[in-house]
Order: structure tokens, then C-alpha cells, then sequence
């Protein structure tokens, strides 16, 4: 089995990665971290490996997410999980045609380029197919952590699958 090299940064979706997927919310007080997610969050911290977040926020770009609730939801998973070394966010809607957000690779590059490491050096875990898309049109490696709302096509497509955050955590630090 070849060996996979230590990657440069790991960059994480938000909802339904690291908290429980509440659509377009704008509620620091509904944030609910997933299982183990500070556990395997403080295995990357550990290992020296700094961390980011990249994710897609179309409910500011709707009107249902102010830039403070949003600036206050993250402040609150920060707040339970620990730091992160960047937050790289997508505030548009779908039709926007932006360059960042997921699948494009706008996110991940820029997480990337924040922490000074090549975007191709990068771990993306996500949870759903647009998650893997971006890690793949950036270079990146992609790790698909399935939820309920994972499509069963975006499973057979991923190129890796962990059972859960600390599986996920497990293949990047092995």
C-alpha cells in the first residue's frame, strides 16, 4: 500500500461535517457540534496540523442569514470546537455564478492561500458530493464522511469514505 504523504492543512465543511446540518441557521444557541468532533479536531491540533473551514452560505445571499448571525453561528463553533486557522466562506446564492462557491474550488484555494500551504497538499472532509467536487478542482484530497442526507451516488463517487469525523481524522494523521 503506498504511503499517502502528511498533508499541509485539512480544511473541513461546517454544516453536516463538524455540526448538525440546521438549514440557513442563524442561531449561535442551535449550534450542535457531531459526535467526536472536538476529539478529532484536537487529534489535528496535536499533530501540528492546522485546520480550516470552507463553506457554503447561500441564506446570506437569500436575506434569512445576516453577516452578524453568521459572524455569531461561527463564533460559536469555534467556541465548542476550538480554533481554526481560517474560515473561508461563501456567501452567495447558487445563481451567482461566483468562483467560490462549492463544487468550484474558490473556497479551498483560498483556504489554502490563507494558511500559506499548496491547495494540492490539502484534505477537504465533507459531507456531500459538491464537498469532494471542490477538493478535486483544487487539487485537494477529498474524504466523504456520509450523513443521512449524503446521496448514494455521491458515496460511489467519492474517491475516499469514513464512517464518521474520527474515521476521517484517523486516514489523514495514519
Amino acid at each position: 500500500m503506498p504511503t499517502i504523504p502528511r498533508p499541509a492543512a485539512v480544511l473541513f465543511d461546517r454544516d453536516g461535517t463538524l455540526i448538525e446540518d440546521v438549514p440557513y441557521n442563524a442561531d449561535p444557541r442551535r449550534v450542535r457540534p457531531v459526535p467526536g468532533a472536538r476529539e478529532a479536531l484536537d487529534r489535528l491540533r496535536r499533530a501540528g496540523l492546522p485546520i480550516g473551514v470552507v463553506t457554503n452560505q447561500s441564506g446570506v445571499a437569500k436575506g434569512l442569514v445576516s453577516v452578524t448571525a453568521l459572524h455569531d453561528v461561527n463564533a460559536r463553533v469555534e467556541e465548542l470546537l476550538g480554533p481554526f486557522g481560517v474560515w473561508s466562506v461563501c456567501p452567495h446564492d447558487e445563481a451567482d455564478g461566483c468562483a467560490c462557491r462549492k463544487p468550484l474550488p474558490g473556497l479551498v484555494l483560498r483556504a489554502a492561500a490563507a494558511l500559506g500551504v499548496d491547495a494540492r497538499a490539502c484534505v477537504v472532509i465533507g459531507d456531500i458530493g459538491p464537498d469532494m467536487e471542490a477538493a478535486r478542482a483544487a487539487g485537494a484530497r477529498g474524504i466523504l464522511v456520509p450523513t443521512p442526507e449524503t446521496l448514494p451516488q455521491e458515496v460511489t463517487a467519492a474517491s475516499e469514505v469514513a464512517d464518521d469525523l474520527a474515521a476521517a481524522v484517523e486516514r489523514v494523521i495514519r
